[in-house]
């Protein structure tokens, strides 16, 4: 579904990501790990077209979209959904207005029609009745549902997850990653997530990739990712990366 292909991108004299390949497959979620800085959000925001290798291709559904122009790449991006980590709902309004937002913007769709498709997205994340409740009355957890309902309201094929459990108890981390598994499941989804969170990683993840130093260094399933011996991934998974990397 996504493919990156030797992706470069400075920032000034900041080298963040160093000939990046990396592979995600149609229908599955992928996790991207790796210590902050390290160029996680700046992988998602090449997919999403926000912004444009220096040299290398971001090849979406077949093609280069770092080739696009904008008025092209915005007809891409309705493929797309973002979860960002704060939700990001806008304040002055209601949850219904806000998962209509893309609706209103991007189709021609009558008011009937958003009022029922906003309530099938609100009842598929496990919110009823909340559509003329403001953002500012939703519990965190809540949020990031009403977040996820805006984010899947133009039935995307993509949905990427920007740190979804950031700033979550562990009872709302379990009920946001089984969020994420259920949506991915019932709208056959590819999925794309950052994350810090052990749990998270290997709860939602069918593959696993690790950015370090620019490049992906580890990639696999769960279950690969915990027998790697690759010794930066070992020292990133017992949570001491931040430090010096010790390959001895």
């Amino acid at each position: 579904m996504i493919k990156l292909v030797d992706v470069h991108k400075s920032f000034g004299d900041n080298h963040v990501l160093r000939g990046l390949n990396l592979e995600i497959d149609k229908g599955k979620t992928t996790v991207i790990i790796g210590r902050s800085g390290g160029g996680k959000s700046v992988l998602l925001k090449h997919i999403i077209g926000l912004l444009k290798p220096d040299k290398g291709q971001v090849i979406v559904d077949g093609v280069d979209v770092a080739g696009l122009n904008d008025r092209e790449m915005n007809e891409v991006r309705k493929n797309f959904g973002v979860l960002f980590q704060g939700s990001a709902l806008f304040d002055s309004m209601t949850v219904g207005e806000n998962v209509a937002f893309p609706l209103r913007e991007h189709t021609k769709k009558k008011d009937r029609e958003i009022r029922k498709i906003v309530s099938e997205r609100l009842r598929a994340v496990g919110l009823t009745g909340v559509e003329e409740i403001m953002p500012s009355e939703l519990s965190g957890g809540m949020r990031k549902r009403a977040g996820l309902a805006r984010a899947i309201a133009l039935h995307p094929q993509v949905v990427l997850f920007d740190e979804p459990t950031t700033g979550l108890d562990p009872v709302m981390t379990e009920a946001v990653n089984e969020l994420i598994i259920n949506t991915q499941r019932d709208f056959n989804l590819t999925c794309v997530a950052t994350s810090h969170d052990m749990q998270s990683i290997f709860t939602i993840g069918h593959k696993i990739a690790m950015i370090y130093e620019g490049e992906v260094v580890a990639y696999g399933t769960p279950e690969e990712i915990r027998k790697s011996e690759n010794p930066v991934l070992k020292q990133f998974l017992s949570g001491s990366l931040e430090g010096p990397i010790n390959i001895l």
